[in-house]
């Protein structure tokens, strides 16, 4: 464990969210930190997983969203609800672990703004976190209260996309 573990969100509506947890994985691994990421939203193959395969020890991802994507439905579909449930446990879990320097819940914030989990439960979540652990948060739509509980913020800005140009995701850069 390291000496002090803070809570970092990432969000916004620009690129960078997943990657820049990515990336503090990666810093971590460099110094023998064991990460593991929680995938929310993502159940599909994403370049990322071939990638941890050559840290595997020091860094995993488990996914835990539906296998396309989900559907945004109001009210949200049970069976969303239920797999962001299971990796809400799974993240209470590793934190019991003890096992686990840098913690990882990618999407949550989306998820929550989906109404896939409640935000008391992501607020729980953060205020349960052992001290020596860093949690990192990631996904649109940070609330005012999920932003005040944590340590750092990053708000990613879309201030140009390639994608408005019908540019699509590119493996290796967007997935």
């Amino acid at each position: 464990m390291t000496e002090k573990g803070y809570i970092h969100i990432y969000t916004g509506n620009g690129k960078g969210k997943t990657t820049a947890a990515l990336g503090l994985a990666l810093r971590a691994a460099g110094c023998g930190l064991k990460t593991c990421i929680v995938q929310f939203m993502k159940g599909q193959h994403y370049s990322e997983l071939e990638a941890v395969k050559m840290l595997r020890g020091l860094v995993c991802i488990e996914q835990y969203g539906h296998p396309f994507f989900c559907r945004i439905t109001d009210p949200p579909d049970p069976e969303d609800v239920k797999r962001a449930g299971v990796a809400l446990s799974r993240l209470h879990a590793l934190m019991d672990s003890n096992e686990w320097n840098l913690l990882v819940a990618d999407e949550i914030v989306t998820a929550m703004k989906f109404g896939f989990i409640a935000e008391q439960d992501v607020l729980a979540l953060m205020k349960r976190k052992p001290e020596g652990m860093e949690l990192v948060l990631t996904g649109r739509g940070a609330t005012e209260t999920l932003i005040r509980e944590a340590d750092l913020v990053t708000e990613m800005l879309e201030v140009k996309h390639y994608y408005q140009k019908g540019v699509q995701a590119r493996c290796g850069i967007e997935n």
